[in-house]
């Protein structure tokens, strides 16, 4: 739908050509095509939504706009979509509202639900417990297949998803059937002899990013979520799951880019936040930079007697820069997905070793030949080539280890990467240049 075209419609008062529009549309583009108007015409758009759809339309949109939403909202229609949002829905909108909007949410919802939303913000923030919802269906594993279909036309229309079922005694995790083998099986089949009892679960206190793996390598719809004492206390599922995904790998991108994470899009974060979270990394390398200067300073007798030294620094430099960046993402990427875990690290490093050999005499030899040819000087291409083997074995062993290092002591390890990577290298690859041309040209 063209927003410029629904813009005019609104503006015109043809709120049943509106309602129709957005009747048809799926609730996600719904949500795109509000973020183009102004705050009375999302004001308008938003009560003009089917009552069915109103809340999923919600759970879709940013938070920035869900904020505005809350605040002109009405108590009887903040209770109405708080009434059909999904409990974990509910949870994240909590965590990004200010204080004065969360105490009206609160007050808005029954005693249950914020007994449910009170216990699911008490989990620690990027665990399993704080992504999972409390909506789920439970069955006994003595009913019969016919009671347990009677049992979910009731309950599911206020659960989040309907396609698993778990099976509980005194609150105790048994079993899971699914949607098709209750519809696949005989009325009288008891939940017990179709249940399956090999279960994949977590607890409240995994990590978000292990759970949403668990989804990537067994392929499934939603993951039981167990507490302390083994007993089921929600579910996260695999919308949540991919949310996850996208959120770390927003945050990698970003730490691997040297900039301190933000939650939220690039045009919602404020000039001052996107500085705040840029200059403390870029004041870091650039002091860190230093190092390099001071090195080079060192050897300015070096650059007297032989001036044409200076002008292969930039190529050494980004060469071992770019080495050991190309390792450390590989590296980065492998730890994420799992692939490589730091047990690994002495086959990595063989690995990596045996790579930069050949990559190192290719260049060398491309590089010291193209001297030879231009200045007529094998020394000079003897220092080249020999500073170039030395530099990409030395930065991709860098790029290789210092990841699977990040890791053993849990840091992240995209911190390790281009920028903290290249920084180091510029240093190893000016004091190795300066040591080798000194010993060939005898320059000490």
């Amino acid at each position: 739908m063209n927003a410029k075209i629904f813009t005019e419609l609104l503006i015109k008062g043809d709120f049943k050509a509106v309602h129709s529009i957005l009747d048809v549309m799926n609730v996600v583009d719904i949500a795109l095509l509000l973020e183009e108007l102004n705050e009375k015409e999302l004001a308008i758009a938003f009560r003009l939504i089917p009552k069915d759809k109103a809340a999923d339309v919600f759970s879709n949109m940013s938070n920035t706009m869900q904020t505005n939403l809350v605040e002109m909202f009405t108590e009887k229609e903040l209770k109405e979509i708080l009434d059909d949002l999904y409990m974990d829905d509910t949870v994240d909108l909590l965590e990004e509202l200010p204080a004065n909007l969360v105490t009206r949410i609160l007050n808005a919802v029954d005693s249950s639900k914020r007994n449910s939303i009170n216990l699911l913000l008490n989990y620690p923030e990027d665990s399993a417990g704080s992504i999972m919802t409390t909506e789920y269906v439970s069955l006994h594993q003595s009913m019969t297949v016919k009671e347990a279909m009677t049992h979910i036309k009731q309950v599911g229309i206020h659960k989040e998803t309907i396609y698993t079922c778990y099976v509980l005694e005194r609150r105790k995790l048994i079993g899971i059937v699914s949607a098709k083998d209750l519809m696949t099986m005989n009325d009288d089949t008891v939940i017990s002899e179709i249940m399956e009892t090999e279960i994949i679960s977590a607890t409240t206190h995994t990590d978000q990013e292990e759970v949403a793996q668990l989804f990537s390598k067994y392929g499934l719809l939603a993951i039981p979520i167990l507490d302390t004492g083994g007993l089921m206390v929600g579910i996260v599922t695999v919308d949540d799951a991919m949310d996850v995904m996208v959120e770390e790998a927003t945050e990698d991108i970003t730490i691997m880019a040297a900039m301190n994470p933000s939650e939220k899009s690039y045009f919602e974060t404020s000039v001052f936040s996107h500085a705040k979270n840029r200059i403390v990394w870029l004041l870091v390398l650039m002091l860190s930079a230093s190092i390099t200067g001071a090195i080079i300073t060192r050897y300015e007798d070096a650059f007297s007697a032989i001036p044409l030294l200076v002008s292969f620094i930039p190529m050494l430099m980004d060469t071992g820069g770019n080495c050991g960046s190309q390792s450390s993402t590989l590296i980065i990427r492998g730890l994420a997905l799992n692939e490589i875990r730091f047990r690994d690290i002495f086959k990595v490093i063989f690995k990596e070793f045996r790579i930069a050999l050949i990559v190192s005499v290719v260049l060398a030899f491309a590089n010291g030949l193209r001297i030879f040819l231009v200045y007529h000087d094998m020394k000079l291409a003897v220092v080249i080539g020999l500073s170039l083997i030395a530099t990409v074995i030395l930065s991709k062993l860098i790029g290789c280890v210092l990841p699977l290092a990040a890791k053993k002591v849990h840091l992240d390890p995209a911190i390790m990467a281009a920028p903290l990577i290249t920084t180091l290298v510029d240093t190893c690859s000016i004091i190795i240049y300066f040591s080798i041309a000194t010993q060939v040209f005898h320059l000490n």
